[in-house]
C-alpha cells in the first residue's frame, strides 16, 4: 500500500494503537495466545489499512487470521465507535512476516551455538 504524506501515517498510527487495545480487550481473554499489530499502512485515500498482526502462544498464524478476517465487520465497527474519520477503512489483515524471520534466526544462532559446543 502507498503511504503519502503525514495524514496517512497519523491514521496509521492511530488505528494500530487503537485495534491494539481492541484485540487485547475482545481475544486476549480467551486463554489461546496473544495477537499484537506489529504495523498499519495506509492508502493516500485513508480508505484501506493493511493491518500486521503477529501471533504467541497457541495461536497458529492462519487460524488467527481466519479469526480476524471472520471479525473483521466488528472490528471496523469497534474502530470506527473510537476514532472518528470522514471513511472507515477497509482493514486488511497479513501475518508480519518480519517475526517468522526473526524466529528463524533465533533458530539459527541456537543451532550455531549448539554446533560450537
Amino acid at each position: 500500500m502507498v503511504e503519502g504524506g503525514r495524514r496517512p501515517k497519523r491514521v496509521a498510527s492511530l488505528i494500530k494503537a487503537t485495534l491494539g487495545r481492541i484485540l487485547v480487550r475482545e481475544f486476549q481473554g480467551t486463554g489461546s495466545g496473544l495477537i499484537t499489530v506489529t504495523r498499519v499502512e495506509m492508502t493516500a485515500d485513508l480508505q484501506n489499512a493493511r493491518v500486521f498482526v503477529s501471533f504467541f502462544g497457541n495461536i497458529d498464524p492462519q487460524e488467527g487470521l481466519a479469526l480476524l478476517e471472520r471479525r473483521k465487520g466488528y472490528l471496523r465497527r469497534a474502530i470506527a465507535s473510537e476514532v472518528k474519520l470522514k471513511y472507515n477503512p477497509t482493514l486488511v489483515f497479513s501475518a508480519d512476516p518480519a517475526t517468522e524471520y526473526e524466529r528463524r534466526i533465533d533458530r539459527l544462532i541456537e543451532r550455531l551455538k549448539d554446533d560450537a559446543e
